[in-house]
């Protein structure tokens, strides 16, 4: 996940206006008016193949499709719509990719629906955080994380279907015409911490007390610290910045969607979380905040297979589940697993009573079989990592200053 630094005014580049113009044509050029009409270099780029463009490009789809060798009159003759999309999801991001690497990009705006929508945000992913990116979508209103991903992707709900220039959709487009404009030419403020090293940190509700104070602790000692909710999507993000060589600790006290990823809840970070620092050697302070539960969204999400299983209702769109001793265990190893195989310093820190606000005593997850399973496995499965066992709680300011301080001491260390 690179972050922008561009290398040329915005004036000097374009934003890309990206659509199927078979489908989407004069709703596409019409934002591309509208931009130029507020003082932006703008251009049409053609993702479609399946029919006749209703206006011309000034990126032809042969361009587009090209860009993931492919050839769009193939294409049109095949007229597999399934083919055609992926096809032009992977031309787009190739062309947008190599547009921005030669600094001719200064936003991408796309319109669609479902197969717009995959087209539009596949090449938005393609570009680092900081370019401007606006995707309305037909899909805009629901689950849109697989179509974000990790960058920061402006989701605008088209209200109604994208056919046709009305009341509606000339309102909508026009507010996406505005925010891109305003992207683009209005300067963004410059931090006054960019020089500081970086820390990368995991919070979830139920260990905010914890890494509040840790950074607190780290930010004293000179450290930008990088907070990243742990949803799945927070996850990814930090597991890509560390990937691209951005961060110089992490602090990984939550690490939550592991449980989701191994149980079957809905914040799962996929398989390669607790993965990047380990291959590059960042130096990481680790704990298991919050693998006492498996997160879903309203009751009626809970898949069938876990009726009967030990709930908390934190509000009407989340539901946490416990974790059993057995799925503990299977955590624990896996993480265990993960840190054995770390080419910088990792140290684990485990409280003893509790991972998480309700993991404690008196609270309705606290359950120290299920804890000491987690631990037992986490020290079988990573025999030669350092794992220290600490008689506080996660939330404890005593947990939260050794955690800390402790990656002090390792960044330290790997730097001399």
């Amino acid at each position: 996940m690179n972050v922008e630094k561009r290398t040329r005014s915005p004036e000097e580049q374009t934003v890309i206006v990206l659509a199927t113009l078979d489908t989407k044509g004069r709703e596409a050029a019409y934002v591309r008016d509208l931009l130029r009409g507020y003082g932006v270099r703008a251009q049409l780029a053609d993702a479609g193949c399946l029919g006749i463009p209703s206006v011309p490009a000034d990126i032809s789809r042969q361009e587009i499709f090209a860009a993931a060798f492919a050839d769009s009159d193939e294409m049109t003759a095949r007229g597999d719509r399934g083919a055609a999309v992926s096809a032009a999801a992977s031309g787009a991001a190739a062309w947008i990719a190599h547009a921005h690497a030669a600094a001719r990009i200064a936003g991408v705006i796309a319109i669609g629906g479902s197969a717009g929508t995959t087209i539009g945000t596949a090449a938005m992913r393609a570009l680092p955080v900081g370019v401007p990116k606006v995707m309305v979508s037909t899909l805009a209103s629901g689950q849109v994380r697989h179509y974000v991903g990790d960058k920061d992707i402006l989701m605008l709900n088209s209200i109604v279907d994208l056919s046709g220039l009305n009341r509606i959709t000339r309102q909508v487009l026009g507010e996406a015409a505005r925010a891109m404009a305003g992207m683009v030419q209005l300067e963004a403020a410059r931090p006054a911490t960019e020089d500081r090293p970086l820390v990368a940190a995991t919070m979830f509700g139920v260990t905010t007390p914890c890494v509040e104070r840790a950074k607190t602790v780290l930010e004293e000692a000179g450290y930008e610290v990088l907070v990243f909710h742990a949803t799945g999507n927070g996850g990814q993000a930090m597991e890509s910045l560390i990937d691209e060589g951005l961060i110089a600790g992490v602090l990984d006290v939550t690490t939550t969607e592991l449980a989701d990823e191994l149980v079957g809840g809905m914040l799962s970070a996929g398989p390669a979380r607790l993965t990047a620092a380990a291959r590059r050697g960042v130096p990481q302070v680790v704990s298991v905040g919050a693998t006492d539960m498996v997160n879903f969204h309203a009751p009626d999400s809970v898949p069938e297979k876990f009726r009967g299983r030990q709930f908390y209702h934190h509000n009407r769109n989340v539901t946490l589940m416990r974790t059993t001793v057995e799925e503990n265990a299977r955590i624990g190893a896996e993480i265990g697993r993960k840190l054995s195989a770390a080419k910088g310093p990792v140290l684990v820190l485990l409280p003893a009573r509790g991972v998480s606000a309700i993991d404690r005593a008196g609270q309705p997850f606290d359950d120290p079989a299920a804890r000491g399973a987690l631990f037992a496995a986490l020290r079988q499965h990573a025999p030669k990592v350092d794992v220290r066992e600490l008689d506080c709680h996660i939330n404890d300011a005593q947990f939260a200053i050794e955690s800390a301080e402790r990656l002090l001491e390792l960044m330290k260390s790997r730097a001399h």
